[in-house]
């Protein structure tokens, strides 16, 4: 196969499940896929994650396999509840490629998260081999993703050695300039990431409500914007780093007792918004990044040579609050750098302003994604790696 980027090293990858033809191949995938109730039928509404295991699944086939699925699917209360039955799955992948088995959601199983000897039992019966095509589940050591590979051969599939070949390369010396977007509400879910990039990156642009945080800790007047206070030491230690950070320096707000949520698109709501500096009165609440920071982002990623997007600058979901992130979709689509998206809510907000195919990669993994970036690995993937099979040295 060659030499391999320094991200594969030690991955199985499917050719290293040798001669597989009439052998029983179980695939996890990532099939949590969005469903709604259509002519009293639940069918699913986006296939993406779905098309994406595709290649693996066909392979698999080509090579005289027979080929079974599973995956998870939302997170249900009771064992077998149908509203979270993999049977509108199993309808898409009908139609797309007969003679896959979808499996029943894992979940179902009391043992799938807490990875008991019992559910991996259930799940490895009769199978010869194994491939994780799930990266967006990969950062999770459930029976689906970990323990079956610690008992049977084991390969990644393509999706996940594509994801592992990009994300990775953003840890090996990806070409400069290379700039991060980081969003999101809760600065305490991505310090770590935070603090992983600005090691590796020439410029940090910090968005999203986590910002207020980091306003705070330079001294900032933030209203009644989200902010941790439990968090403001790290983030002023973050800011001291030898790294350019950029943060909002005008902010759309909406007045004390407004209200905004994605409710209120296509109402004419009486709250007032009005667009301020890096200060806000007291009482407003802060919901998105003003065109003056757009402005600055978007000067910043036009001269990257490698781009990192996780997590929306602003609250999007409601229209009023969409422009910062739009700005920076735009401005990244508009990019001639490599451009990584690690899923989520960029990915939907790409996605609705019609503009995915200007990016260079989207990753299926969402949180999996950052954890990868932030740690290098993920369970399921050190899992491959200490299978029977998996290449050595």
């Amino acid at each position: 196969m060659g030499d391999r980027p320094a991200a594969l090293a030690g991955l199985p990858l499917l050719e290293d499940l040798g001669d597989i033809s009439g052998a029983r191949v179980l695939v996890r995938a990532d099939f949590n896929v969005p469903l709604a109730e259509r002519n009293g039928e639940r069918v699913v509404v986006d296939d993406f994650r779905i098309t994406a295991t595709l290649p693996t699944l066909t392979y698999l086939l080509e090579q005289g396999a027979t080929v079974s699925v599973c995956s998870h699917l939302g997170r249900p209360k009771v064992m077998g509840d149908p509203n979270f039955s993999m049977a509108p799955v199993a309808a898409v992948m009908e139609r797309l490629l007969p003679g896959v088995e979808v499996l029943e959601n894992v979940r179902f199983h009391p043992g799938e998260e807490s990875c008991s000897d019992e559910a991996v039992d259930a799940l490895i019966d009769s199978f010869d081999c194994f491939v994780n095509d799930a990266f967006g589940s990969s950062h999770r050591s459930h029976a689906s993703v970990v323990g079956i590979a610690r008992r049977l051969p084991s390969a990644a599939g393509r999706l996940v050695q594509r994801e592992v070949e990009v994300l990775g390369g953003l840890l090996h010396q990806p070409p400069s300039p290379f700039v991060a977007i980081v969003g999101g509400a809760k600065v305490a879910d991505k310090l770590g990431i935070l603090m992983t990039l600005a090691d590796k990156v020439d410029t940090l642009i910090v968005g999203g409500a986590m910002a207020f945080t980091f306003l705070a800790a330079q001294g900032h007047s933030i209203g009644a914007s989200m902010v941790d206070p439990t968090k403001i030491s790290q983030c002023q230690e973050l800011l001291r780093r030898d790294v350019e950070i950029l943060l909002p320096t005008d902010i759309v707000a909406i007045e004390p007792g407004g209200s905004f949520g994605p409710q209120f698109n296509g109402t004419n709501p009486t709250s007032e918004v009005v667009t301020y500096g890096e200060d806000l009165p007291e009482g407003w609440i802060g919901l998105d990044v003003g065109p003056e920071s757009v402005k600055a982002f978007g000067e910043r990623i036009a001269e990257a040579a490698t781009i990192l997007w996780n997590g929306p600058v602003g609250a999007f979901e409601d229209e009023r609050f969409a422009e910062g992130t739009l700005g920076v979709a735009h401005a990244v689509a508009a990019s001639s750098g490599f451009s990584v998206i690690g899923g989520g809510d960029s990915a939907m907000a790409l996605n609705g302003a019609g503009l995915a195919e200007h990016i260079s990669f989207m990753s299926t993994g969402g949180g999996a994604s950052l954890e990868f970036i932030e740690h290098g690995d993920l369970p399921g993937l050190a899992a491959l790696r200490s299978a029977s099979n998996a290449p050595k040295g």
